[in-house]
């Protein structure tokens, strides 16, 4: 998610301790989830406006007040090296500083598509986020302010206070537009590194159960034997994204001894091992499930289960692969006494 990418990018850089979250009012819970492991203040609804949702974070702090703060693009997800160090640095002079570039372009105002005027571009900056502030200054600005400002340095501006140019970066794109996206994409994908997890599992025959396989409950004259749905292929998938992860494997998070799992439909487990890609701030790159067995017949039910798989793990269907194979009768499978899986996922996580 770009927003935990963003604060992410915030706490690589030094220099913060932590992470005031600001959600649209009633997903106060869900960004909590999302920033989970990130050393993080209750998130706190915002409001109508972004500047009444900066004011909410900032009161939000005022019980325990920092000297500096920082203001960030929860749509900007790539902060260049350097870029805090340079804010705070700034502050010692200034009670705000601002990342921005020089407008290289020349510039025309326009209406009804047609040029009315070109705008002098001497001077002119393009700001950019995070802003750093000194606490009280900005506190005090907002609570001041008589009149919507578009970033937090126009509050500065209008109450008369200097604010200072650090230099701004290309690189720190906020996502707008459509077209924004593959940038973006492209920058943080070169930070993240590639983790492969493997993962194994066995179910023996047991009749009188249903036969789940990928999230997909298949005709067969038995099913497999577990304390869940037995859901042999998902269970082994499960494994190998905990492993890319270094999370341990299924039996943690879901152990067979509690009676809360007794029957569970797994595609809960695998909805949540893919949470857990999410809140690493991670992509499944692709998953890959082998299932070995003599019978049932996999092959006219394996389109169905990779479209499951990809829907229980929210991702295109072409990053998920579905296949079967024999061991040529040898064997607990070629004896049909069971199910076999293997599986292999790999998981981009930041570097």
């Amino acid at each position: 998610p770009v927003l935990r990418h963003a604060a992410e990018a915030l706490l690589r850089e030094g220099g913060v301790d932590a992470i005031q979250p600001v959600s649209p009012p009633g997903e106060e819970a869900a960004l909590a989830t999302l920033l989970e492991g990130l050393p993080i203040c209750p998130p706190v609804a915002g409001g109508a406006t972004r500047q009444a949702s900066v004011r909410a974070g900032l009161e939000a702090l005022a019980a325990d007040p920092p000297d500096v703060v920082l203001v960030h693009d929860a749509a900007r997800p790539v902060i260049p090296a350097g870029t805090v160090a340079a804010l705070l640095a700034a502050l010692r002079e200034a009670p705000g500083a601002i990342p921005a570039l020089a407008v290289a372009d020349t510039l025309k105002r326009g209406a009804a598509g047609r040029i009315l005027e070109t705008v002098p571009r001497e001077g002119l900056f393009r700001a950019q986020t995070p802003q750093a502030f000194r606490y009280a200054d900005l506190l005090a600005a907002h609570r001041g302010a008589r009149a919507e400002a578009t970033d937090d340095a126009q509050l500065l501006e209008a109450a008369g206070l200097p604010v200072a140019l650090v230099a701004g970066h290309d690189s720190n794109v906020k996502i707008t537009w459509p077209e924004d996206l593959p940038r973006v994409e492209a920058q943080m994908l070169a930070r993240m590194m590639p983790r492969i997890g493997t993962g194994f599992d066995v179910h023996r025959i047991a009749e009188g159960r249903p036969m789940v396989l990928c999230g997909v409950t298949i005709p067969a004259p038995f099913g497999l034997d577990g304390h869940s749905d037995a859901d042999v292929g998902i269970h082994a998938l499960c494994d190998a994204i905990y492993g890319a992860l270094a999370e341990g494997d299924i039996g943690r998070w879901f152990p067979p001894s509690e009676m809360q799992w007794k029957d569970a439909d797994s595609a809960r487990f695998l909805r949540h091992a893919a949470e857990r890609i999410a809140a690493r701030g991670g992509v499944l790159a692709n998953a890959d499930v082998t299932l070995i067995c003599e019978r049932p017949k996999i092959a006219p039910h394996a389109e169905a289960m990779r479209a499951r798989l990809a829907e229980l793990l929210g991702v295109p269907l072409d990053r998920v692969s579905v296949k079967a194979t024999t061991t040529e009768r040898l064997g607990f499978p070629g004896r049909g006494e069971g199910i076999a899986a293997q599986a292999a996922a790999t998981v981009l996580v930041p570097a």
